[in-house]
């Protein structure tokens, strides 16, 4: 059972920057892809953000955010980062981490197929 436990929300003018931090615990981080998702008001959790493999050298990124968002790991810390930047009013949401076992290297962009999640971080962007 992996329990993953997000970081680094807040209150951001649009046009800065926020790093989220997801810290993985109860299982070997290296045996799973990560990602992050994203949920506004009203609406489901399955708003793809960024994805990345075990080995952190492979990434996915949602249209919405390509250029602006990065995802990356450190297997060491067992924790998963996203870097935002250039940051706007839409970008408002709670952000979720979240963790798939995979077999094989892969990135997972699927929501249906993540195993694991947190609890959700909220990012609010104001204009």
């Amino acid at each position: 059972q992996v329990q993953l436990v997000e970081s680094g929300g807040g209150l951001v003018q649009a046009g800065g920057s926020l790093r989220l931090s997801c810290v993985a615990s109860g299982g070997t981080f290296t045996l799973y892809s990560a990602g992050w998702f994203r949920q506004v008001p009203g609406k489901e959790r399955d708003e793809f953000v960024a994805a990345i493999n075990r080995g952190g050298d492979s990434t996915v990124y949602g249209d919405s955010v390509k250029g602006r968002f990065t995802i990356s790991r450190d297997n060491a810390k067992n924790t998963v980062y996203l870097q935002m930047n250039s940051l706007k009013p839409e970008d408002t949401a709670v952000y979720y981490c979240a963790a798939d076992y995979t077999v094989q290297s892969i990135v997972t962009v699927s929501t249906a197929q993540y195993d694991y999640w947190g609890q959700g971080t909220q990012v609010t962007v104001s204009s």
